[in-house]
Order: structure tokens, then C-alpha cells, then sequence
């Protein structure tokens, strides 16, 4: 049974602290890390060297919500590299969806009636069980340019009714570059949905400023943010207030998380999770099954104790507070559902 830690409060932000400030200042030496939360690094030099697989980015309102003094805070463990990294583990790869076969600069055309548009090709926290950790980036940087031949790609597939911001993180890119990538899209008829999948409003909550807002209360696209939260400690006053101005600019908030050995394997967690989720305004969509990166076996939960999780947690809690349990395989045309 894991147990539920007390957040640490998180101040109220000063009207000029600016997120591209507090991602500038994230932590990104794992030593400094464990400093912060009173942990000593000791032991931690295997730790340390798994950084060289993957780099540490840890923005400081997400360390604000970790436990001081616990190794095994659930929020210090997705971010903390760690030895097991290096271990050898059957069946996982660097490209478990083989994504890396774009059809357009920039784009993924894994579905029919939707793609993925990368954005980005950065994230404000690099969480360690990423299913594109070694993904190649610098093929396609995000960029106007590429931008441009995106939508074109885009213009010229009428079958596409939904385009998912993705990355990387999109929330990367700066308002006036989403605006303007935005407009874009709006000028491409077929088109009829957004959808953004981020975890900055989570890690760093002034990312949603009010000209984000703005940009998505005015388009004519019928606008979806899936924010990424695994356990119920990551949510706190600053997100709530954060999802508060996302509902008034009418964006429709979802969540999705995975499921995480020793973070959120547990069906107590995964339902405070959803009611934390609901009372901020968040409707929970998928818990998704690790995809088998390479690094991140030592999060693996089996397929047969994640549909006893859920069972138990389909058990406690009302059925629109059940995200679907969920796997993507590649070259699917949709995610495979497993049921409890």
C-alpha cells in the first residue's frame, strides 16, 4: 500500500514571475536535486551517471510538491535518474511505437482521422519512463519552416478532422508562436479539433498565461487539453488555478497517466488521483500501460496486475471517474483497451 504525502505549499506566484524564467532555472543536476528535498547523494553516484543516457530537468514548482526527506517520494521518482536505467530488460527498445518514420516534417500520421503535429522537440521536466526518450529530434526541429510544410501536409489530406499538438511538449513554443501556428490551422477547412497534450501546466502552472488563453478561447477549433498527472500529490492550489483560466477560455481538460511501479500501482492512489482530478475541473481519460522504452523497465507493471489494479479500482470509485486502461502498439490504427 503506498501511502498519501502532505504537498509542500506551494507559495503564491509574484504577478511578474514568468515561466520562461522558472524553466530557465530548472534543476538539472540530480545532485542539486536531492539537496533541495534534504536527501543525501551519498550513495546516488550509479544514480547520477544514468543522466548520460537522459538528461534531469526538474522545474522548481514541481520539486515544491515533493515530499523533503522521503527517497521515495512518487513525484521524486519519475524525475530522479536512477542505475536501473542501464539495466538490460527483454523486450524493451529505444522506439517501442516505432514513430520515427515521420510522413511530414514534423508529423505522425498514426491514426486515420488524426495526427500527431511535434511542436516541440523539448519538455520543461524529463520524466524518466518517456516512450520518447531516445527519440530523434533533430530531424525535424520545430521550427516555422517545418511548420509550414506540416500544415501543407495537413491541407492536402482531407481525411485529418483533428490535429494533436504533441512533442516534446507544444507548450514549449511561445504564445505568439502558438497563435501563429494556430491561425494557420484554422485556415485548413476539414479541420474541426485541437488537441494539446502537456505536461507544463503541471510542472510549471504560469505557462498558462493569459494571452494562451486568449489564442484558445478565440479559435474556431473545438480546443482539448490533456494534461499528464500520475499521482493526486502533483495537483495543488497553482494547478487548480491554472485549469481555472483554461475552463473560462472553454477548452475542454482531460487527463491521461501511466501506470507507474512504486508511483501509482495501487488502486487507493489511482482513485484519489481521479477525485483530485474532478474536483479541479479535469475528467479522467486514459491510464495507459508503460510502453517498453528502453531505461525504463524498473516502472513496468505487468499486464496482469494492472487489470487487477483496475478492477479494485473500478470497485471504489463512480464509472466516469475510471480513465480506460489502455496500451498503444505499433502500427495499430487505435490504442487496444483492456478491461477489468
Amino acid at each position: 500500500m503506498h501511502i498519501l504525502t502532505q504537498n509542500i505549499p506551494v507559495r503564491e506566484e509574484p504577478k511578474q514571475e514568468n515561466w520562461l524564467e522558472i524553466l530557465a532555472n530548472a534543476v538539472s543536476d540530480p545532485a542539486e536535486l536531492l539537496k533541495i528535498l534534504n536527501l543525501s547523494g551519498q550513495f546516488h553516484e550509479r544514480d547520477f551517471a544514468a543522466r548520460k543516457l537522459f538528461g534531469v530537468r526538474v522545474p522548481m514548482p514541481f520539486i515544491a510538491k515533493m515530499e523533503k526527506d522521503n527517497p521515495r517520494d512518487p513525484l521524486l521518482l519519475q524525475v530522479m535518474a536512477s542505475h536501473q536505467e542501464f539495466l538490460y530488460a527483454e523486450g524493451f527498445s529505444k522506439d517501442p511505437l516505432e514513430e520515427q518514420k515521420m510522413a511530414a516534417p514534423n508529423i505522425l500520421h498514426k491514426y486515420r482521422n488524426r495526427l500527431l503535429f511535434m511542436v516541440k522537440n523539448s519538455c520543461a521536466v524529463n520524466c524518466r519512463y518517456c516512450f520518447r526518450r531516445h527519440f530523434p529530434y533533430n530531424r525535424s526541429p520545430g521550427n516555422k519552416a517545418n511548420w509550414r510544410k506540416a500544415t501543407e501536409y495537413i491541407a492536402a489530406n482531407p481525411q485529418v478532422e483533428e490535429v494533436i499538438f504533441s512533442g516534446g511538449d507544444p507548450l514549449m513554443a511561445k504564445d505568439h508562436e502558438l497563435d501563429w501556428l494556430i491561425k494557420q490551422l484554422e485556415n485548413i477547412p476539414h479541420l474541426q479539433r485541437l488537441r494539446i497534450h502537456s505536461r507544463l501546466p503541471v510542472v510549471i502552472p504560469q505557462r498558462v498565461t493569459p494571452a494562451l488563453c486568449e489564442t484558445l478561447k478565440n479559435t474556431r477549433l473545438k480546443t482539448v487539453l490533456v494534461t499528464h498527472i500520475n499521482h493526486p500529490n502533483e495537483i495543488d492550489d497553482a494547478l487548480a488555478r491554472a485549469i481555472a483560466k483554461l475552463k473560462q477560455a472553454q477548452v475542454v481538460l482531460l487527463n491521461q497517466s501511466v501506470l507507474l511501479k512504486n508511483v501509482n500501482d495501487d488502486a487507493v492512489i489511482l482513485k484519489a488521483l481521479s477525485d483530485k482530478l474532478f474536483e479541479t475541473g479535469i475528467l479522467p481519460y486514459y491510464l495507459h500501460l508503460l510502453d517498453k522504452v528502453e531505461g525504463a523497465a524498473h516502472f513496468y507493471v505487468s499486464d496482469e496486475s494492472a487489470v487487477e489494479i483496475y478492477r479494485d479500482f473500478q470497485a471504489l470509485t463512480s464509472g466516469y471517474l475510471v480513465p480506460k486502461l489502455a496500451r498503444e502498439i505499433a502500427n495499430e490504427p487505435n490504442k487496444t483497451l483492456y478491461s477489468g
